[in-house]
């Protein structure tokens, strides 16, 4: 047999043993054929994913008992009064217990060493039998290393840690209050449209200063709701001792940040969103962790391994941070008990993983272009260990609440990803399309209007894998940063601080400013992907950037604030992005574009500026000329019968100069335009964005 022939047989081979071996991985190759070559990838994925569940359960009882870790590890209180201590230091010769309980002895309460690197403590009861550590005492975990150096250190399992004063350090306080909060309403069903609205709650009040769980509770929580969105994603809550570091350096991965209050406030503010049928999600920061050792988990048993990989593998050199083994067992535990903490102890409805692509790959993803050629996402230089840790992690959330949310911030565009993982895939919801608000910026930094390609517009917005859906957005938190600039800022930079007041004209840069502003949002949403995200205040426009407190700019907060106060003063033009965006959201729950399927695009006209497509039975037409309007334009679509306005970005109440009239009756005729079978006329004027409805079509 010629050995080509010989080859193909051995394909042929592994491509049957792979489908025999991940049960739904048939459909997959059908729905990519592409992927056939990668077959025996994710067969070994999928084995191995297996294998570690198989262990599991085998060793641990289960997922279901091995993900409790927060039950056993850490301090808590016993039926008796007691205290049960436990903790994971394999590279320690001796573990103690110390804090103001015992007067700071560091060596009166010894752990006894247990097998796998474990240490244990049971410190007994008063003789009233209360606990010998009440609630809001401050404790440590003292550490004797091989070399015989005393260190101080946090609990990984601790549940509140502060920073008193001018501390450098935060402090391990033990939290088990008398009265923990009680939960009054249940978890909304997952929405079959998501919109979500990324928050940060130290930045959202108007004032220069760190604002609480209590004002995010009472103040942006009716705003979000207001405004049409059933899903909140929250930055910035795993404790993270630097501030400025946006929530992505995490120091204690089980306490909620107490800058904003406390444990109990933060599961009112999770409640408080579900009585208001709103998803809550945690920015969850499993790719990497903070390099501090005395209130973080680096060198937690005086090695720099234990959590990490060692050496130059443990450290993400652009970051500045620790990488987590993901092949450890202990590390497993660690992460996988912290997903369902935040679950169960928190009420949250799922998560945003932050930074997978970093996880993903060996290199990650520095230096890297991704052309998409599929080889990029397939071979050694994948983290094999990273991506069955993420697919557990999917596992055991859709296992314990089906209707959790997973979202991958991925800018590689890993293939199956977000598929299910009976086919091999990541198991993730939704991943980010973090091509969109970066094409937006280009267009606006680099291009005239007039210049503005629709096609390539349009393959940014649709460019996306089948079945895989996409989270859109014209902008995130990423683009509010300091060294860079909202959109808005973007399109009106200093005219936004003169000429914002509805008493004086429109100036050309703000109108076009506010035209643009509307427009790049709405085709964002309709045509970006299958769920939607703006960051807090961009949706009426905030000015200027967002920058933390920190030594260059003089620890100052005027910066780190949202001035929601700009969009409730009836003088200011903020007003009117606002209620564009609030009205794109209803019209979104009514109708349901985001859950259709996507959309068909039938006009990307490159000389007039013009895009048009349908998706969800209605018609969304967009003019991006600067200054051409078009009379009786014949636009293509799949349905006969009348239509009528139902969103116009030139409405009065957006901001508009209302050149159209909603009275209107748009009849569609049986004269095929553009490859749909009917067509209907149309006046669209200049940087406008309409959406019209068949009313012939029962609701």
């Amino acid at each position: 047999m010629a050995a080509p022939e010989a080859q193909s047989d051995r394909s042929e081979e592994a491509l049957a043993a792979a489908l025999a071996d991940v049960p739904e991985l048939a459909r997959l190759l059908e729905v990519d054929p592409y992927l056939k070559p990668f077959a025996v990838d994710f067969q070994r994925r999928y084995k191995r994913f297996n294998q570690t569940l198989d262990n599991i359960g085998e060793s641990e009882g289960g997922i279901n008992k091995f993900s409790r870790g927060y039950e056993s590890f850490g301090i808590h209180r016993c039926a008796d009064g007691g205290l049960y201590c436990k903790e994971w230091a394999p590279g320690a010769e001796g573990v103690f217990l110390t804090g103001e309980f015992n007067d700071w002895n560091p060596f009166s309460y010894p752990y006894k060493r247990l097998d796998y690197g474990k240490w244990e403590l049971y410190i007994p009861p008063k003789e009233n039998h209360s606990a010998l550590v009440p609630h809001g005492s401050k404790l440590k975990v003292v550490i004797r290393s091989k070399s015989g150096e005393i260190l101080y250190r946090i609990s990984p399992w601790a549940k509140y840690v502060a920073r008193e004063g001018d501390n450098v350090n935060y402090d391990w306080i033990h939290w088990d209050p008398e009265h923990s909060y009680k939960f009054k309403h249940s978890r909304p069903k997952r929405p079959r449209s998501v919109r979500i609205y990324e928050s940060h709650v130290g930045i959202s009040s108007h004032e220069g200063k760190i604002a609480s769980y209590k004002h995010f509770t009472c103040n942006i929580l009716p705003r979000i709701k207001g405004l049409g969105y059933n899903c909140i994603q929250m930055m910035a809550v795993m404790e993270h001792a630097y501030y400025a570091s946006f929530g992505y350096q995490i120091t204690s991965f089980f306490a909620a940040s107490s800058r904003y209050g406390t444990p109990e406030e933060l599961k009112e503010l999770v409640d408080t969103a579900h009585s208001m049928g709103i998803t809550v999600l945690l920015d969850v920061v499993h790719s990497h962790a903070s390099k501090n050792s005395e209130d973080g988990l680096n060198m937690f048993d005086g090695t720099d391994s234990c959590y990490f990989h060692s050496g130059p593998r443990g450290n993400h050199d652009l970051w500045d941070s620790r990488l987590f083994a993901y092949s450890s067992w202990e590390v497993l535990r660690f992460l996988l008990s912290n997903l369902r903490w935040w679950l169960e102890e928190y009420g949250f409805d799922g998560f945003r993983f932050d930074g997978v692509t970093s996880m993903l790959y060996h290199h990650h993803g520095m230096g890297q272009g991704f052309s998409g050629d599929y080889h990029e996402y397939f071979g050694l230089q994948v983290d094999e260990d990273a991506l069955i840790y993420l697919m557990l992690a999917n596992h055991l959330v859709h296992t314990l609440y089906p209707d959790s949310i997973t979202i991958a911030e991925d800018v590689s565009g890993m293939p199956a990803l977000c598929s299910p993982i009976s086919q091999g895939g990541g198991g993730f919801d939704y991943r980010l399309a973090m091509a969109i608000p970066d094409k937006w910026i280009q267009l606006i930094k680099e291009c005239k209007d007039e210049d503005w390609n629709m096609g390539n517009i349009v393959h940014t917005l649709t460019n996306r894998r089948y079945l895989e859906k996409c989270i859109a957005y014209a902008e995130s938190h990423d683009q509010a940063l300091v060294g860079d600039k909202t959109l808005a800022f973007w399109l009106m930079d200093a005219e936004m601080y003169t000429n914002m007041s509805v008493l004086a004209p429109f100036t050309p840069v703000i109108d076009r400013g506010i035209q643009l502003h509307k427009m790049i949002r709405l085709i964002t949403h309709a045509l970006g992907g299958e769920g939607y995200l703006n960051f807090m205040g961009n949706e009426f426009g905030h000015p200027e950037w967002l920058d933390f407190p920190r030594k260059g700019n003089n620890e100052s907060y005027h910066y780190a604030r949202r001035q929601f106060n700009l969009t409730d003063d009836d003088l200011l033009r903020y007003k009117f992005l606002n209620n564009f965006d609030r009205d794109m959201n209803k019209l979104e729950e009514r109708c349901g574009w985001l859950s259709a399927p996507q959309a068909y695009v039938s006009e990307k006209h490159e000389a007039n500026k013009v895009i048009t497509f349908e998706r969800a039975s209605l018609l969304f037409i967009f003019n991006f000329h600067p200054n051409k309007s078009y009379t009786d334009y014949r636009v293509g679509t799949a349905l006969p019968g009348k239509f009528k306005i139902v969103l116009d970005s030139d409405a009065a109440e957006y901001g508009g100069h209302q050149r159209l009239d909603h009275s209107t009756d748009f009849f569609s005729e049986a004269f095929g335009h553009n490859e749909r079978p009917c067509s209907l006329l149309v006046y669209i004027p200049s940087r406008v964005a309409l959406i019209l409805q068949n009313v012939d079509l029962p609701d």
